[in-house]
């Protein structure tokens, strides 16, 4: 087991009483799940957490002046976007007692979300006093961390409503993938899925993403089948999507290959195309196996 050695002491863990997080939806507040359900990037992630500390005790056992200015802070980081920033940022009161709340836009997430709950001292310690006490701004001395997976099989990406008779799309169409051709562009700018506003099912099921209806979840499902089949499709189609392409990160490519990795694992890319080539029907089946469309609904 890997054990970090600190240059200055910290508080036993019992000093500290973390809850755990609890995720927003619809004003609900549910405890973290692995997963956050039929999320996209139009969903503004927002959690809620309490945390009492025994602050006098935590600064006995830090070494540290019973003055000394504490601070809880929550850093979060996107696995999928790279980003990475401070959600929220608490000075630790007289009674110990923190509430910490995080809002994040959609737009800047994707994968994996982590989130770092981290206890540092506020200010720099001037002085020579308590030479085994932390003295540095931002030394931790607490932190732990949770996950939330935000993406799963089904692909994400920006979307719009509109009237498709304005368009030179089927006016009776429900929805329409626009994708780039050049995978190596960054994918949040080849991908946009419009939908159909004469369709209104298909948007109140998106809508409803984050508690779906039984009629949402089953609309959602087909959706998602058909973006992962056009998708797939669509990479087939280009001669450098092959077994040995290298796709610069968060390209459309490289979203373009995880997305088969995940739907044909063990698969060749070069097998897939033969068999497509040769079945439309068996390739459409395959994509509705491999995403589990209607999984669950009755």
């Amino acid at each position: 087991m890997h054990v970090r050695a600190l240059p200055y002491r910290i508080p036993t863990a019992s000093a500290i009483k973390a809850a755990g997080w609890k995720l927003e939806i619809d004003g609900d507040r549910i405890p973290l799940p692995e997963a956050y359900p039929h999320w996209d990037y139009q969903t503004v992630v927002t959690l809620h957490r309490s945390i009492t500390v025994d602050a006098q005790r935590l600064r006995t056992e830090s070494g540290l002046a019973a003055d000394t200015e504490l601070a809880m802070a929550v850093v979060w980081t996107s696995t999928g976007s790279r980003l990475r920033g401070t959600a929220d940022r608490r000075s630790l009161g007289t009674d110990g007692r923190i509430e910490l709340n995080v809002q994040l836009p959609g737009t800047d997430l994707g994968g994996t979300l982590i989130l770092d709950t981290v206890l540092v001292l506020a200010e720099r310690r001037e002085g020579t006093d308590r030479p085994t006490a932390a003295r540095r701004a931002g030394s931790v001395l607490w932190s732990d961390q949770v996950h939330l997976r935000l993406q799963g099989d089904a692909p994400q990406f920006p979307m719009a409503v509109i009237d498709f008779e304005n368009t030179n799309y089927p006016n009776d169409a429900a929805w329409y993938l626009e994708i780039g051709s050049d995978l190596t562009a960054a994918t949040m700018g080849s991908l946009l899925l419009l939908v159909n506003e004469r369709k209104p099912a298909v948007a109140e099921a998106l809508k409803n993403a984050g508690r779906p209806r039984p009629q949402d979840a089953m609309m959602l499902s087909v959706l998602y089948a058909d973006l992962a089949r056009i998708m797939i499709q669509h990479a087939l189609q280009q001669p450098e999507f092959d077994d040995e392409a290298v796709f610069p990160d968060e390209s459309l490519g490289a979203q373009l290959i995880s997305l088969f990795d995940r739907l044909f694992t063990g698969r060749s890319i070069r097998d897939v195309r033969m068999q497509a080539e040769q079945s439309v029907n068996w390739f459409s089946s395959e994509i509705q196996a491999a995403v589990n469309m209607l999984e669950g609904i009755e």
